[in-house]
């Protein structure tokens, strides 16, 4: 691989990774952490931990996500491992020495823009390769070894912590907290997926050409064919080959989509999906 190409690309990640600290950092101090607000994952356990024992935040950061590292070094890849270790130990350094004022006492404002920059930072961080709170390296091991999803392994986690806050320091903090939560998580997700969010359409018809024909010359986007056959046996003349269309869109232009394939066969088939990110060919040309 090209020298220089490597090069960019640590640099890249090594800015993303000091970025994402930074915001990490700001989101912690100058919101979360004076108002004994709490996040999710590993973070709001160290938080919750450092408002129970008054131990310091960065050590606290360090020692709880050490099991969970080491899990991912085992089960997942050193080089996550690697990485989240630098990471985690340069978050926690900062978090020690950076000094960042108090932004405000407004509680509503502390868990929005308290989830905003923590959610950012964690988003920055997973771009570069690497993790600033291991719950998702747990969530990926136990997915796999009981067939759950990750979503649902973060989920379970988080309403446990919540319960915990809500009986150790108070049920409206516990509540302030799930918001900050829910921000930093749908932060997080702008950060590494984009803002513009991807929808897969496959789509069957016996019209096929013309919806095809409409998408690309009307609307712009690309997509692909490939040949299929009805399966539908009761009906003898719906098992035919016939040619089906499978193209992403943004969510923006769906609605379009909808109308543009509906005004031209309403009886086709839709399947709709999200996509987390693309990469290579052609997604939309620009009109003439």
């Amino acid at each position: 691989m090209d020298r220089s190409f490597l090069f960019k690309r640590r640099a890249i990640e090594i800015l993303l990774i000091a970025v994402g600290i930074t915001s990490a950092s700001i989101g912690l101090k100058g919101f979360l952490l004076p108002n004994h607000f709490l996040d999710g994952g590993v973070t709001g356990v160290s938080l919750l931990v450092n408002h129970v024992t008054d131990w310091d935040i960065a050590w606290l950061i360090v020692v709880i996500n050490a099991p969970f590292i080491w899990l991912g070094y085992r089960q997942i890849s050193s080089v996550l491992a690697i990485k989240s270790i630098i990471s985690i130990v340069v978050f926690a350094i900062a978090l020690y020495f950076i000094e960042v004022p108090l932004m405000t006492d407004d509680k509503l404002l502390i868990a929005i823009f308290g989830g905003i920059f923590l959610g950012a930072g964690i988003g920055f961080s997973v771009r570069s390769g690497a993790v600033i709170d291991g719950t998702e390296i747990l969530a990926i091991y136990l997915g796999k070894k009981f067939r759950a999803t990750i979503g649902t392994v973060i989920l379970i986690f988080n309403v446990i912590l919540f319960i915990i806050a809500a009986m150790v320091i108070d049920v409206e903090v516990a509540l302030y907290s799930i918001l900050t939560y829910l921000v930093a998580s749908r932060t997080t997700d702008y950060i590494i997926h984009g803002i513009e969010e991807y929808i897969g359409i496959t789509i069957i018809s016996a019209k096929s050409e013309e919806i095809r024909e409409a998408i690309t010359e009307n609307l712009g986007y690309g997509l692909t064919i490939y040949q299929g056959k009805r399966g539908y046996k009761k009906m003898p003349h719906l098992t035919a080959e016939i040619d089906i269309i499978h193209t992403i869109v943004t969510r923006l232009d769906l609605r379009r989509v909808h109308t543009l394939v509906e005004g031209i066969d309403p009886q086709a088939f839709m399947v709709e999906y999200n996509v987390n990110d693309t990469k290579g060919g052609v997604i939309k040309k620009k009109l003439e």
